[in-house]
C-alpha cells in the first residue's frame, strides 16, 4: 500500500461528540497501523455557529485520547482561495453552470412531481451575476460506484441526485466542494467518516472526476472511502445530542480513564482478534484493519463503559490510582482541573490521609468521581442523608440504643478495626443485632451514609475524637 494520509475534519459548533471522537480514533488507528499521516483540518466555515471554546474543547479532548496527529490543525477557512479557485476550474470546464432560480420557484415548480430541482436552468447559459448560484451538471444517465472498504463498492444511480448548488450567489464555496478540494490538496489517501455521510459521497466522486478533467488542474486519484456504522442508544436509534450523553468532555469529568475510554470506542463497530475486550493501545495499533470493521450500528452503552473503566480503574498500582484520582480530590494541585470540584477545602485536605484511604475504595469506584464522595466524610463534616439516617436512627429505637452503648464502648477501647469490629458484633449481638445492622446506624452517623468503603477501616483512621464527636451529634438529633 502506498503512503497512507487521513484526516479527521470536525466543525467546532460544540461539545466533542463520542460519533466524532470515534471516527477520529479509526483514522488515527488507520493511520497509525500503516505507519501513515494523521491529519486534523478544523471545518470552520460556519462562522455563526462555530466558536473558538468548542475549537478548543477539540483539541483538548483529543489530547485527553492521544489522538495525536502529523499535520495540523489546518483552518478549512484558510483554504478559500483554494475552494474558488476549483470552482472557477470546474466553472470554465463546463461542469457548472449559473442558476437564479429562487426556493419559491423550486418548490412551486416541483408540485405534483419529483421532490428536487427540476434543471430549469441547466441549458438557460444564464451569465453568472451577484443573483447566480453555481449548479454541478450531474450526469443523467449511469451510475457512480463509491468503493467502500467497509461496505463494499456502493452504486448510486446518477438520475437520483438533483444538479446541486456548489458555489452559493456570495461566492462562498459549500461544503461538498470545499471538502473535496481540501481532502485532494492535503493528498488524503482514505477518507474515513460515519455512515451518515455516505449518500455524499456520490457527489465528491462526481466532482472529483470532474476537476481531474479540467484544464490546468493536477489530476489526483479518488481516495478510498470507509463508513462507518452508526453509533446508536438502546432505543436502538441515532445517538441525539439532545437526549443522550454524548459529550467526550463530560466522561472526562466524570473520571473515566482515557485508556479505557479508548478501549471502549475502539469496539464500537470493530472487534479485536481473540474476542478479548480490554486491549492496549498497543494492540490497537497492531490488529485494526478496516476490513473487519462491521456493517451494523454499534450501542454505546454506557453501563459496559463503565464496567469496563472500573475494570482498568482496579488495574492500576495503588500509586497510580491516587495520581489518577489528584484532579478530582485536590485539583489545586492539578494542572486538570474537572467541572465539579469537592466538597472540602484545600486547608481540609490532608494528602498522606487519602494515601491511606485510597486502598478503601480503589475496588469500590469505577469512576474517579465517585472518589470523592466515598471519601469527603475524612475531610469534612458529614451531612446525614435524611431517608439514611431516618431508616437506621431517627425511627429505630434500636438504632439509637446501639449509638448509645458505641458511644460509651469506644470511649474506652484499644483504637484499632479489629478491636472495634469486634466491639460492635459483641453489642449488637447483645440487642439481638446481626453485625450489618449493628453497624448501620454507626456508618450513618460517622460517614453519613449507608454505603461506602469499609467501616473499621474507615473509624481507625478517622480518630476517636472525631467518631464519638459524630455519634454523639447524630444521637442528639434522633
Amino acid at each position: 500500500m502506498s503512503a497512507v494520509r487521513v484526516r479527521f475534519a470536525p466543525s467546532p459548533t460544540g461539545y466533542f461528540h463520542v460519533g466524532s471522537a470515534r471516527t477520529s480514533l479509526f483514522n488515527w488507528l488507520f493511520a497509525r497501523h500503516h505507519g501513515g499521516d494523521f491529519v486534523l483540518r478544523i471545518e470552520d466555515t460556519d462562522v455563526e455557529r462555530n466558536r473558538d471554546e468548542w475549537r478548543d474543547g477539540i483539541l483538548s479532548a483529543m489530547a485527553w485520547l492521544g489522538l495525536d496527529f502529523d499535520e495540523g490543525p489546518v483552518l478549512q477557512s484558510s483554504l478559500f482561495a483554494d475552494h474558488v479557485a476549483a470552482a472557477e476550474a470546474l466553472y470554465a470546464g463546463g461542469y457548472l453552470y449559473a442558476c437564479d432560480c429562487t426556493r419559491e420557484a423550486v418548490d412551486a415548480r416541483r408540485e405534483g412531481s419529483r421532490p428536487g430541482y427540476d434543471g430549469f436552468c441547466r441549458e438557460r447559459g444564464l451569465a453568472r451575476s451577484a443573483s447566480t448560484a453555481l449548479r454541478f451538471r450531474v450526469p443523467e444517465n449511469g451510475e457512480t460506484v463509491v468503493h467502500d472498504l467497509v461496505r463494499g463498492d456502493v452504486t448510486f444511480a446518477n438520475a437520483s441526485y438533483d444538479d446541486f448548488v456548489v458555489v452559493r450567489p456570495s461566492g462562498v464555496v459549500l461544503y461538498a466542494l470545499a471538502n473535496l478540494v481540501d481532502d485532494r490538496t492535503a493528498k488524503i489517501t482514505h477518507v474515513i467518516r460515519g455512515e451518515d455521510l455516505l449518500p455524499t459521497a456520490p457527489k465528491q466522486v462526481l466532482m472529483w472526476r470532474a476537476l481531474n478533467d479540467c484544464a490546468g488542474v493536477e489530476p489526483v486519484g479518488v481516495p478510498a472511502y470507509a463508513h462507518l456504522p452508526m453509533l446508536v442508544n438502546e432505543q436502538r436509534k441515532k445517538l441525539s445530542k439532545r437526549k443522550d450523553p454524548v459529550a467526550v468532555e463530560s466522561y472526562r469529568d466524570q473520571g473515566y480513564l482515557p485508556e479505557a475510554f479508548v478501549n471502549y470506542l475502539a469496539l464500537l463497530g470493530w472487534s479485536p482478534r481473540g474476542g478479548e475486550e480490554i486491549v492496549s493501545r498497543e494492540v490497537l495499533v497492531d490488529q485494526f484493519d478496516l476490513a473487519d470493521v462491521s456493517h451494523s450500528p454499534a450501542f454505546f452503552d454506557v453501563q459496559k463503559l463503565t464496567h469496563l473503566n472500573g475494570e482498568y480503574l482496579r488495574a492500576l498500582s495503588p500509586e497510580a490510582f491516587i495520581e489518577a484520582a489528584r484532579p478530582w480530590v485536590a485539583p489545586w494541585s492539578s494542572p486538570w482541573r474537572p467541572a465539579t470540584a469537592p466538597p472540602w477545602r484545600e486547608d481540609e485536605f490532608d494528602p498522606e490521609r487519602f494515601a491511606r484511604v485510597a486502598p478503601l475504595v480503589h475496588e469500590r469506584v469505577a469512576t474517579l468521581a465517585e472518589v470523592v464522595p466515598m471519601v469527603a466524610f475524612f475531610f469534612t463534616e458529614v451531612d446525614l442523608d435524611a431517608a439514611a439516617f431516618a431508616k437506621v436512627i431517627g425511627a429505630d429505637p434500636l438504632g439509637q440504643t446501639m449509638l448509645a452503648v458505641a458511644i460509651e464502648r469506644f470511649g474506652e477501647l484499644e483504637w484499632s478495626r479489629d478491636e472495634l469490629h469486634a466491639a460492635t458484633a459483641e453489642l449488637g449481638g447483645a440487642l439481638g443485632l446481626t453485625l450489618r445492622k449493628a453497624q448501620a446506624p454507626i456508618r450513618c452517623a460517622v460517614t453519613g451514609s449507608l454505603v461506602g468503603p469499609p467501616l473499621f477501616e474507615s473509624l481507625e483512621l478517622l480518630g476517636r475524637e472525631t467518631v464519638l464527636r459524630r455519634l454523639r451529634a447524630a444521637l442528639a438529633r434522633a
